[in-house]
């Protein structure tokens, strides 16, 4: 089940930089969580954000490239597969000027029902949502 993919670009802010110069590890880890968020947001309608809610069981991060101040930047991410309760999606990282991939990411995300807090099986409603346009 590969999905679309979905980008969002901004612009690295002054609070992104660490004592090295250059976007901080831990920045990038947020990002990845953002992106992921603004992807759900964009797909699933408010009963559905109201019942279920996603977290992370694992990251997979690797970096390839340093990020600075004002540098613009694209997140891409899709979902790849899922199984049962669990998902998998990957993330981009782009220097959107050298076209150069800062990171990449794999993390696995568990469904969850936003009320008892417990697993529940990716319903095909979901899996429609994030499907790839043929």
């Amino acid at each position: 089940m590969k999905s679309n993919i979905f980008e969002y670009q901004f612009t690295v802010t002054k609070s992104a930089i660490d004592d090295m110069n250059h976007v901080n590890n831990v920045v990038y880890l947020q990002w990845v969580q953002n992106v992921a968020k603004k992807h759900w947001e964009s797909k699933a309608n408010d009963v559905i954000r109201n019942t279920y809610v996603w977290v992370v069981l694992n990251h997979f991060i690797e970096y390839h490239n340093p990020a600075f101040e004002d540098d613009i930047i694209t997140l891409q991410t899709w979902i790849d597969h899922h199984k049962g309760v669990k998902s998998e999606r990957h993330t981009k990282i782009i220097n959107s000027k050298s076209n150069k991939t800062l990171v990449s990411a794999k993390t696995t995300w568990c469904l969850l029902h936003k009320e008892t807090l417990r697993p529940i099986r990716i319903t095909e409603e979901i899996s429609a949502l994030f499907q790839a346009e043929k």
